[in-house]
This record gives structure tokens, C-alpha cells and sequence, in this order.
């Protein structure tokens, strides 16, 4: 096992519903728009990766008042920026903190010295910002890839991303491991024949994660327990390393 691959929103932290959810709606207010994204259209909306992609798709399909623009697409850009801004200052304020078990894991990742890469949708800048601010200023260091943003033209489902990671990092496939939180998520990994482990969250708990390796409600502390829910535990009642590497081996 030369490499874990770990996706970001929703597998490192629940940014989705009070994160970048909330982002968009500051930036809806800040743009002049009586847009608002509820949790469940946001939850409507996740079916869409990337963040300039969704505001297009609920463009197109709920038909919202729109200001006159010359360039749809630059407008869409320049909306989006400013929902990073304002997602970059929530995760600044400390207010998007990481997921049960996850600094564990990383922190015995990188002690054992298992290289590890991100393969996520969201850009660069809020990769930066939850690293810097969720685990610790300097944490980037601690991947040896980050695949990230606009970097691949197609997004999740596509594998493309997971495919770039890999090739950046001179691996392959069976040398892997990825960690997700969503149908769009794993069907990309899986796409890229990776094995992949699943934690789910309040938006993708019921999604079809049949070809996942293994299903916890989260990666889970000693005094935090995960809960099983697609594959085999080894005993374990918190994601670790040794639970990681048997699953790879197997």
C-alpha cells in the first residue's frame, strides 16, 4: 500500500450543509440575489460536482431571477469566487472542523510514512484553507499531491481526477487506496480502479456504496466509536491504519 487518497468535502469534514451551503447563500446576498439554498435543495444540488457547475444547474432548472449579463459563464466564475472567500472565512473562524477520526488517521499516516494525495471537486483555495485551519498551519505538506479544482476537465463521476493523482504520484491503481463520502464520489474512485472505503454523511447515508470495501457512519475515536455498516470490522471500532492496510490487503 503505497498511497492513500483521500476526497475532501464530506470525508475530511462535513463542509457541505454548513459550509459550503451557507457560502453560497452569503455570496447570493453579497451578489444582490434572493437566491437562497436550504438544506434540502442544497442536498438536490450535491447530485451536480463543482461548485461552478451547480450554480449552473440551478440556473437551468429551478430558472431563478437573473441580473443582465453579457457572459453567463464569467458571471457564474466571479459569483463562485466570492462563495470561496466566504468559505475560506468560515473554515478561518474555526467553524468547519474535521470529522471524527480523521486527524488520527492522517497524523498515523504520515508517521508511518504512508504518502498520502487529495482527489476532490473543490478548489485549491479551500483545500488550503480547511488543512490549514481544521488540522494544523503546514498540513499540506503532509500530500504529496494535491488534485484539486479545474485541474482535470472532467469532474467526479469521471475518474479523471483519481487517474491524475495517480500519475502524478508514478502509482497505480492496486497501489491505493481512496477514501469517500458520496455515490458521485466512489463511482469516480471505483471508475479508476481504486479500492475504496466510504464514511458517510447526512447527505449521502442512503446513496449505494455496493462497491465500497468497507461503510462506516465515520472513521470514529476509542471513545467515539464508528458503526458498521457495509463490510468487515476486523475487530476494530475506529478506522486505523492496520484496519486501512488489511482492507487493501484482502
Amino acid at each position: 500500500m503505497k498511497a492513500l487518497i483521500f476526497d475532501v468535502d464530506g470525508t475530511l469534514a462535513d463542509t457541505e450543509r454548513d459550509g459550503h451551503r451557507v457560502a453560497f447563500n452569503l455570496a447570493f446576498v453579497e451578489a444582490g440575489l434572493d437566491w437562497e439554498w436550504d438544506e434540502a435543495l442544497y442536498g438536490e444540488l450535491l447530485a451536480v460536482t463543482g461548485g461552478k457547475e451547480r450554480i449552473r444547474n440551478f440556473i437551468e432548472r429551478k430558472n431563478p431571477t437573473l441580473p443582465e449579463v453579457e457572459d453567463l459563464t464569467a458571471w457564474i466564475a466571479g459569483l463562485h469566487a466570492s462563495k470561496t472567500k466566504h468559505f475560506v472565512e468560515l473554515l478561518s473562524a474555526g467553524k468547519i472542523p474535521l470529522r471524527s477520526g480523521v486527524q488520527r488517521l492522517l497524523t498515523e499516516a504520515h508517521d508511518a510514512g504512508v504518502p498520502m494525495a487529495i482527489a476532490t471537486t473543490t478548489t485549491p483555495q479551500n483545500v488550503s484553507a480547511l488543512l490549514e485551519n481544521a488540522l494544523f498551519p503546514g498540513a499540506e505538506a503532509w500530500f504529496e499531491v494535491i488534485g484539486a479544482g479545474d485541474i482535470v476537465p472532467a469532474k467526479k463521476p469521471a475518474p479523471d481526477i483519481y487517474t491524475y493523482v495517480m500519475e502524478q504520484m508514478g502509482l497505480k491503481p492496486e497501489e491505493c487506496i481512496a477514501f469517500e463520502d458520496s455515490s458521485n464520489g466512489i463511482r469516480s474512485s471505483r471508475a479508476a480502479n481504486l479500492k475504496t472505503i466510504v464514511t458517510v454523511n447526512g447527505y449521502t447515508a442512503d446513496e449505494d456504496f455496493s462497491e465500497a470495501v468497507l461503510v462506516l457512519d465515520q472513521m470514529g475515536e476509542a471513545d467515539d466509536p464508528c458503526q458498521l455498516l457495509q463490510g468487515e470490522d476486523f475487530g476494530k471500532s475506529y478506522l486505523d491504519l492496520e484496519w486501512v492496510r488489511k482492507l487493501w490487503e484482502s
